[in-house]
């Protein structure tokens, strides 16, 4: 009943693309990937310099939204800043290098919490998009910044003095063998932000390639956005609920409660239950087991 995550694994969630219009008229596209579960928290996903082939679906970003939802109840927000491409479509509008992107940062995060509703949102920033999230994300709703391998490539230190005059936190993820920016030197750039929280990656490097390097940006995300004590798990308990929507209703076909080493043998027929009843961490004492799950 259990699976070992791998780079490949999907766990389930609920999809949803988008469309957002900017003020000056770019249509953004993106995807949202929920918890079928009420959310503990979100994350904005500000993604890689598009020029270098970043985008919604650079790979640390497709790993938060095929885990995050189902492994930590967080939903996971990702979008194409203007004239990216990816798997899910094309945004209009041309690169502008950080200075129009203002315009892409600033609708996702009203879309957020105007339209979606979100609540304990997380700004977090990878490469190029830790520049964006700096000079942009300044919307007093979001709760913090979560900064990937910062390459501080445009961000000026006037723009750093703000986050000063700002009390949320900031916590930045820097790969011991960044290619721009490594600990020792991002520690002295970031000095000016005395509060910053800045967390040295043995091993890593700049695009966090491989998996150990994958489950330690989701296990730090996981617990400033959560306040998990413990890295995610490497084996995640399978529980199948197929054709599952934003239903908070859920009949079983077959369900039954057992533990995360003796999964039940006698499942319970046609038992109609909560959704709040189908995810439990592994490790806990009981865990509901669901089986070919349909939406009532």
């Amino acid at each position: 009943m259990s699976q070992t995550v791998r780079s490949s694994s999907v766990f389930e969630s609920v999809r949803t693309p988008f469309h957002v219009m900017t003020a000056d008229g770019v249509d953004l596209i993106g995807e949202i990937a929920a918890p079928v579960l009420p959310s503990k928290g979100a994350i904005l996903c500000l993604h890689p310099l598009p020029t270098a082939g970043g985008m919604m679906d650079s790979h640390i970003y497709k790993k938060a939204a095929n885990r995050l939802p189902a492994m930590a109840g967080i939903t996971v927000v990702r979008f194409n800043t203007r004239g990216t491409t990816s798997e899910a479509g094309s945004s209009t509008g041309v690169f502008d290098n950080g200075k129009a992107e203002r315009f892409d940062v600033e609708v996702m995060l009203s879309y957020c919490f105007d339209t979606l509703k979100l609540e304990n949102l997380w700004v977090t920033g990878w490469s190029f998009g830790t520049d964006l999230a700096l000079q942009h994300a300044k919307d007093p709703r979001h709760k913090g910044l979560i900064l990937l391998s910062p390459p501080l490539r445009s961000t000026t230190n006037e723009q750093l003095e703000y986050w000063n005059t700002d009390p949320r936190p900031i916590t930045a993820l820097v790969p011991e063998l960044d290619d721009y920016l490594k600990p020792d030197a991002a520690r002295e750039r970031f000095s000016i932000i005395p509060t910053m929280k800045i967390i040295a990656v043995d091993g890593a490097k700049h695009l966090w390639i491989g998996e150990p390097s994958v489950h330690r940006v989701l296990s730090e995300i996981n617990s400033i956005v959560t306040g998990a004590d413990a890295p995610l798990p490497v084996e995640f308990l399978l529980l199948f609920a197929r054709g599952i929507t934003t239903s908070s209703s859920i009949k079983i076909i077959d369900a039954a409660t057992g533990t995360a080493n003796k999964p039940p043998t006698n499942p319970k027929r046609d038992e109609p239950i909560n959704a709040a009843t189908i995810v439990t961490a592994p490790g806990t004492e009981s865990v509901r087991f669901i089986m070919r799950g349909v939406t009532t």
